[in-house]
């Protein structure tokens, strides 16, 4: 889906992927061939399975690099909450707004429904605090989308994919 963080994306390091498709037959893509877009490729449409990618190996001083994986682990330990279970950033960046920015003008931070809630540290992530279940998870998720689109009139996109029913 061209995760990506801190200026990068997965299209900006990939060559090329081999996935099993709806035959069950290898088939092998060039990065070109993913059809990359902001938190999008061509496996988000389709019921392929990725077998295997292949990356570009990016040289450097060996410092700097540590040196900025410790900057970059800092700054997302003191951004999100990855003291709880979650999947990760649950909404897009919206197109003229920032998701999480809203999410927290609407008053939702620590919002909760079961075990699930809105991350107090970061209002664009839904974490699991108390053994939620999915459905408190995906009742949360329409209940922000509701909430914002009716006082924000802003529609939120999921960032996370929902699999089965």
């Amino acid at each position: 889906m061209n995760a990506g963080a801190y200026g990068g994306e997965i299209k900006d390091v990939l060559i090329s992927s081999t996935y099993l498709n709806e035959n069950y037959e290898l088939v092998e893509i060039k990065n070109e061939d993913h059809e990359f877009k902001y938190r999008d490729s061509i496996f988000s449409k389709k019921d392929w399975i990725i077998i295997e990618s292949k990356f570009k190996v990016q040289y450097g001083n060996k410092e700097e690099i540590e040196n900025k994986r410790n900057e970059n682990m800092n700054s997302r330990i003191e951004k999100q909450p990855l003291d709880k279970p979650n999947a990760g950033s649950t909404f897009k960046r919206g197109e003229d707004f920032i998701t999480a920015k809203v999410i927290d003008e609407v008053g939702l931070k620590g919002y909760k429904i079961g075990g699930a809630m809105v991350s107090e540290k970061h209002a664009g992530f839904i974490v699991n605090y108390d053994n939620a279940s999915a459905k408190d998870i995906l009742d949360l998720i329409e209940y922000v989308k509701k909430r914002v689109k009716e006082e924000k009139n802003k529609d939120l996109q999921l960032e996370v994919l929902i699999i089965g029913d």
